[in-house]
């Protein structure tokens, strides 16, 4: 990728009238690809979107209203997986003077989801060519660290002002096949087997849940990813939960938007951001001394 165009803003961040604890994480809906992206991929625009969490964003539309502050990514998930890390990669998947610094990929970076999507199955390789250094830091700086920065920032904000903040990390899957763990569940919230939040947080969020009708479970098959891991800070009153949704709970079978069943999660969401905005965990922030 040589040439570089000016391109539209890679996130968003919304920030309510009136803030509260709470921030969203909307990292896989984005659908800007810039030039440079097709140019360089080998498969169609039509095959890149099958990474997207597609359409995640509706479900989020009304949490700027209940309080939250939202950052959504809105160049798409192709460009560099936002809920990976920046050495997550395997080494076959990049140029050869990169190989050194990615030497232990784990099962999904062998699969090619690294911080670089690099293939899908039925698909084969994505790109041209393998990651160059230049491409590499390009995507980085240009939308994972920034993405990130923002992040940290809105978490910062509302822990200074409340004494604690909330974060939702949201995603969509595809139904889970049988034999897999989680099989049945429509609706996954992943806290890391309890790393990354305090149990009244997991609790409330699954019984809002819960509430839906669907079937929910805990931690399986998604216990959370590299956002919840990195911004995921009990100890520190930073509690970060990641959701998954069942896309068929509100995408037609085309993948377009159904607007009942998008207006019926979009309506949950908001409620529970609103209710979780009005919790504090006063045992768990800031504990007093012993007089």
């Amino acid at each position: 990728m040589p040439s570089r165009t000016i391109l539209p803003a890679a996130i968003a961040v919304n920030r309510p009238a009136v803030s509260g604890p709470v921030v969203v994480s909307v990292p896989h809906a984005g659908r800007i690809y810039p030039p440079e992206i097709l140019a360089a991929a080998r498969v169609d625009r039509p095959s890149l979107e099958r990474l997207e969490d597609s359409w995640s964003d509706l479900i989020a539309a009304g949490a700027v209203d209940a309080g939250a502050t939202v950052v959504h990514a809105l160049w798409a998930r192709a460009v560099v997986d936002l809920n990976r890390g920046e050495g997550q990669m395997a080494p076959g998947e990049v140029a050869m003077p990169l190989r050194a610094q990615f030497s232990a990929p784990g099962r999904k970076e062998r699969a090619g989801l690294g911080v670089v999507p690099t293939r899908l199955a039925d698909c084969g390789p994505l790109w041209k060519r393998p990651i160059d250094g230049a491409g590499l830091e390009w995507r980085l700086e240009s939308f994972h660290r920034p993405y990130h920065a923002a992040l940290a920032d809105a978490l910062t904000a509302a822990r200074n002002r409340f004494g604690h903040a909330i974060l939702i990390d949201l995603h969509s899957m595809p139904s889970i096949p049988p034999g897999q763990p989680g099989h049945g569940a429509r609706i996954v919230v992943g806290d890391r087997f309890g790393e990354t939040a305090g149990d009244w947080l997991i609790d409330r969020t699954m019984a809002s849940s819960v509430r839906l009708g669907e079937i929910v479970t805990r931690n399986q098959p998604y216990a959370g990813g590299h956002i919840v891991r990195t911004h995921g800070r009990p100890g520190d009153g930073v509690h970060a939960i990641q959701i998954e949704l069942d896309r068929s709970l509100y995408l037609a079978p085309d993948r377009s938007p159904d607007s009942a069943r998008v207006a019926r999660l979009a309506r949950w969401f908001s409620e529970l951001v609103s209710d979780l905005g009005q919790m504090r965990p006063e045992a768990e922030i800031f504990p007093q001394a012993a007089e």
